[in-house]
């Protein structure tokens, strides 16, 4: 575990301890979790797996987020790292290996095409795009606007990016439908998110301060937070109003905000 995950396990920790109430039942119905990568361990089920994104529908969790690489024939595929070996235990770069080569290798690993094909009914996406390996990039994004094509941006997906200068290659989106994932520079992120009309911004809930709220508020803009664990850290962000709440935890939070609803209807 790198010292960064340990300091926001901390944190999340302390979250964790604060009795925060209930939230309205308006921000109950509307609570959109996020499932980052899927549900998953990395032992019984990988991350960004079919396996792993169908857990989180059947929880009824609202969106999953997944990563977009391409192999080295220019096929899109799902998956974080710029090759397998974290989770996998293969080596050998994503960009160096044919799709053939990959599903042979690693059959775990999706096509963004399957992941459309399989959950576009179901749940938001929230496609982040990886840096990287970009060499024939018009021949790819018209492989991912052919892909999309069949969704409405910002209705049906929004495109993540943690570095500004990938969304160039989604130019076949609205930048309405663009959402840049701050880890330290939110307040660069905010104010680009402001001056080139995307849907918002994202970041550490720590980090989306009430000053920031109100500032993408007055624009009609939407703030992402991640990646609260607990069902105080669920409560603390429904009640500051939060639109989409990236978390690793997207099932149990899913069953914490049903149980909360659950409430309400209890009353009656």
């Amino acid at each position: 575990m790198s010292v960064q995950d340990t300091a926001l396990g901390l944190i999340d920790a302390c979250v964790a301890q604060v009795n925060y109430p209930l939230p309205a039942q308006d921000a109950l119905e509307q609570c959109r979790l996020v499932s980052h990568r899927g549900e998953h361990d990395n032992r019984a089920v990988p991350e960004n797996s079919l396996a792993a994104f169908d857990a989180a529908r059947r929880a009824g969790v609202w969106g999953i987020e997944c990563d977009i690489r391409w192999t080295a024939d220019l096929v899109p595929i799902i998956c974080h790292d710029s090759s397998p070996h974290r989770v996998f235990g293969l080596k050998t770069p994503l960009s160096m290996l044919s799709f053939s080569e990959l599903r042979l290798a690693v059959p775990q690993i999706p096509t963004l095409e399957e992941v459309i094909a399989e959950f576009s009914k179901d749940c938001h996406f929230m496609l982040e795009l990886k840096d990287g390996y970009w060499p024939e990039p018009e021949r790819q994004q018209a492989h991912l606007a052919d892909l999309l094509s069949g969704l409405r941006a910002g209705w049906d997906y929004h495109v993540l990016a943690l570095q500004a200068g990938l969304f160039r290659y989604a130019g076949f989106a609205p930048t309405t439908c663009y959402l840049p994932v701050a880890e330290f520079n939110i307040r660069q992120f905010s104010a680009l998110a402001i001056k080139r009309g995307y849907a918002g911004v994202a970041g550490h809930y720590l980090l989306l301060t009430r000053e920031l709220h109100r500032r993408h508020r007055r624009r009609g803009q939407k703030l992402g937070s991640g990646f609260p664990r607990s069902r105080s850290g669920l409560f603390r962000e429904l009640n500051r109003g939060t639109d989409w709440i990236f978390t690793n935890h997207a099932v149990a939070l899913q069953h914490e905000r049903d149980q909360a609803l659950a409430l309400f209807f209890n009353e009656h």
